[in-house]
C-alpha cells in the first residue's frame, strides 16, 4: 500500500513533509513505523560556503498522535554535512523533539493541554 504525501501532509508535523523524505513505513502489531531521511538539499545557512552531505546522525525515533487506535511512530535521520572552508561537520538545528520527551512538539502541546482540561 503506498502513502500518499498528500494525505500525510494532514496527519503530519510539515516539518517533516517540507524537509525529509518518507522512504519507508510498516505496521508492526499496533505501531505505525514511518521512516524518514532529511532531503539533500543545502541548508540556506550555509549556501555561502562549500557544502557537501556527510552521512546522517544517528536515528531517532519519536511518538506522533495515534491513528485509528494505532500509535504512530517516526523514525527520522537527520543529515550531516561537511563545510569544506572550515571543515567543520555542520547540520540544521531541527526542533523536532518536546523537551524532556520521546514525542512530536504537536503531540506533547497536545496532551498537555488536554491534561489542564482534564484537571479542572
Amino acid at each position: 500500500m503506498e502513502l500518499s504525501l498528500e494525505v500525510l501532509k494532514f496527519i503530519l508535523p510539515e516539518l517533516l513533509i517540507t524537509h525529509f523524505d518518507l522512504t519507508k513505513h510498516e505496521l508492526k502489531g499496533k505501531d505505525l513505523h514511518l521512516y524518514f531521511e532529511e532531503k539533500k538539499s543545502i541548508p540556506e545557512e550555509f549556501s555561502k560556503d562549500i557544502i557537501i552531505s556527510h552521512g546522517f546522525h544517528k536515528e531517532i525515533m519519536v511518538e506522533d498522535f495515534p491513528l485509528r487506535g494505532k500509535v504512530v511512530l517516526l523514525h527520522i535521520k537527520r543529515r550531516r554535512w561537511l563545510n569544506k572552508t572550515t571543515q567543520k561537520v555542520v547540520y540544521r538545528d531541527w526542533n523536532l523533539v518536546a523537551q524532556g520527551t520521546r514525542m512530536t512538539v504537536e503531540f506533547a502541546v497536545f496532551l498537555k493541554a488536554l491534561d489542564q482540561y482534564q484537571s479542572e
